[in-house]
């Protein structure tokens, strides 16, 4: 008796239609996940929409302080009332967190204004051991000037540990090895115009007048520098030829009173 043969015909696929009929029979097979993604995605957006708000609910600490008049948050200053009072701490730079630098403090006029510190200046991602000088911190008024604080690592200087600022050298030495770091490229000797050598305490602070017709933090740079602990500490006060005249005693007056 023959087997009989079997005829297997060939699956005929169904045809896409493009009609709005057919796209609403394709719907998910799970709606509920579809709506928690939607709910989700929903949520983000709000939230993100809220943030400028938030932000701007904060409150804003004086380390992270732009374009703000320091008189805002800083305190007055007890030896002269037309001056605010700035003492550094461990919030307000990486190095003080460090312990790389002791707190500082100097005097400043209300209406300036706290800059940030581009991170590849403020030493922030090289301590606890930073080979090279860096930006504390800096302050700026576009009639009157800037200052800034840089640090240098005292083995830069000498390989003496805890050295004194007279064990480093003479202030002519000094300067010649942080010049730079006042004028913001070059340093000529000629330059220089005035040194000082000033006692306050156990604290010996060499002083500067530089008159750099080619630096670009200005044409006229004050300084003044101690050695304490690990660091050598900078205190630096620029004009412009423009800025000079009115600005002088201003200047003057912070850079006398900073401390370390």
């Amino acid at each position: 008796m023959a087997a009989a043969s079997a005829v297997v015909k060939p699956y005929s696929y169904p045809r896409c239609s493009t009609s709005n009929s057919s796209l609403k029979s394709t719907a998910s097979p799970f709606p509920h996940k579809h709506n928690q993604l939607s709910l989700r995605r929903e949520i983000i957006l709000k939230g993100l929409s809220l943030l400028p708000l938030l932000e701007l609910k904060q409150p804003r600490p004086s380390s992270a302080a732009k374009e703000i008049e320091v008189g805002s948050f800083l305190p007055p200053s007890p030896s002269d009332p037309s001056f605010v009072f700035f003492k550094a701490s461990p919030k307000d730079t990486p190095a003080l967190r460090a312990g790389n630098v002791q707190p500082y403090q100097f005097i400043i006029p209300p209406t300036w204004k706290q800059t940030r510190v581009a991170n590849i200046l403020s030493g922030n991602y090289c301590q606890p051991k930073c080979a090279e000088p860096w930006v504390e911190v800096k302050f700026e008024d576009e009639k009157q000037g800037k200052i800034q604080v840089v640090a240098s690592p005292l083995i830069r200087l000498t390989n003496k540990p805890n050295a004194s600022i007279e064990e480093i050298g003479s202030p002519e030495k000094l300067i010649a090895s942080l010049g730079p770091f006042v004028t913001g490229n070059t340093y000529d000797p000629d330059e220089l115009l005035e040194t000082q050598v000033e006692k306050l305490g156990d604290q010996t602070y060499y002083k500067y007048v530089l008159e750099t017709p080619f630096a670009l933090t200005g044409s006229h740079n004050l300084a003044k520098a101690t050695a304490k602990g690990n660091t050598v500490v900078l205190f630096v006060a620029s004009a412009n030829d423009k800025q000079w005249p009115t600005s002088e005693k201003t200047l003057k007056a912070m850079l006398d009173s900073f401390q370390v």
